[in-house]
């Protein structure tokens, strides 16, 4: 790099940060990486709570409100009735 170029002490320094730069931006990534995994694991797994709530609150309604048949009618019938 610079240094090879230059043989001064500020082109060895620049050269050295230079390369400390590009450590620092691959850890970033690496980093960045990790983190974007995790967010899609927390989105997944919000999806799956989501559809969970949704079908809890489904029956939920449904106990709150349920299907009501018609009674038979209890007792004898009169001859009229028949």
């Amino acid at each position: 790099m610079l240094a090879n170029v230059l043989k001064s002490k500020r082109a060895i320094q620049m050269s050295v940060r230079t390369i400390e730069v590009f450590v620092k931006l691959r850890e970033l990534l690496i980093t960045q990486k990790d983190i974007l995994f995790k967010l899609e694991q927390f989105e997944k797994q919000m999806v799956q709570n989501s559809e969970d709530i949704q079908m809890i609150f489904r029956v939920l309604k449904e106990l709150l409100n349920p299907i009501q048949e018609p009674m038979k009618e209890i007792g004898y019938k009169r001859k009229e009735e028949l």
